[in-house]
């Protein structure tokens, strides 16, 4: 069986990786996040997973290895809404979020040199109503500077979500059921008894 390397700082998805049993080394594989003209969110968020594995292969200069990448987009009227730049842009993006649904995109692509394979997963997240006190003392909390959409499901935002329709994991940074399956197809198996490690 390869060894698996996460392309990805996100300790949400190292954490998800280690709940279903996959032992992992992480690897920094930064890449240009910008969209290009015309694209659409689906291939945006695939072609940056991809972009990853591939970049984390890269970085690494071994064989015989799997690199995981994966990447998230939160999107509304179609639009992307990526990590916001500063406080006027997060309270922006949650009175924009505020007693709506969007949609939430989460691509994971493994590739070991030879192939590279990817699956996008789609959910649906509701708001509930959030008062303009409650969006700035969020933003206060510091939880929503990194995040896609400016707000993490799995933190303190949790409060705001009425409804989920889709994969609660792949709102947090990883579809642990596609993941699982992908990994599989690289001889990669979960429930593995030295993930802890």
């Amino acid at each position: 069986m390869s060894p698996l390397y996460l392309a990805s700082a996100s300790p949400r998805r190292r954490e998800l990786l280690l709940q279903i049993g996959v032992p992992h080394r992480r690897i920094d594989a930064p890449i240009d996040e910008s969209v290009l003209p015309d694209e659409t969110p689906v291939a945006y968020v695939e072609r940056l997973a991809r972009a990853k594995a591939v970049a984390g292969l890269a970085a690494l200069g071994l064989g015989e290895v799997c690199v995981l990448g994966a990447d998230t987009a939160v999107v509304l009227d179609g639009r992307i809404l990526g990590k916001p730049q500063d406080r006027a842009d997060g309270l922006a993006m949650l009175a924009a979020l505020s007693g709506r649904n969007h949609e939430v995109l989460t691509a994971v692509a493994v590739s070991d040199g030879t192939r590279c394979e990817a699956r996008v997963v789609s959910s649906r997240v509701h708001f509930r109503p959030i008062a303009p006190a409650e969006q700035q003392a969020y933003w206060n909390t510091g939880e929503p500077l990194d995040k896609a959409g400016g707000y993490a499901i799995q933190g303190l935002a949790a409060i705001f979500v009425d409804r989920l329709e889709g994969s609660y994991s792949a709102v947090v940074g990883l579809p642990l059921a596609e993941t699982a399956a992908l990994l599989g197809e690289f001889g990669i198996a979960c429930w593995q008894p030295d993930a802890g490690a």
